[in-house]
């Protein structure tokens, strides 16, 4: 598993909210999937409403949250 830290906007009614988040995934386009997904259930915006502006992949020492830390480590 790798660490990614994802950046873009999704759209929240009439504005665009600005977001970024770190996931723990095999590769990038698996990491833009989780993205959708959890975006798409927590808020409840349909996928042409969320835009990833940056995808980059995170060394484990850099990584800020504690549960994509854990599933990177735990991996090895």
């Amino acid at each position: 598993m790798k660490a990614y830290r994802l950046e873009g906007r999704f759209r929240m009614g009439r504005d665009w909210q600005a977001f970024s988040k770190e996931l723990a995934a095999t590769d990038e386009p698996s990491a833009r999937e989780k993205l959708l997904s959890v975006i798409g259930s927590q808020h409840g915006v349909a996928r042409k409403y969320i835009e990833i502006a940056k995808a980059v992949e995170v060394p484990s020492a850099e990584v800020r949250d504690h549960a994509v830390k854990y599933a990177v480590e735990a991996k090895r």
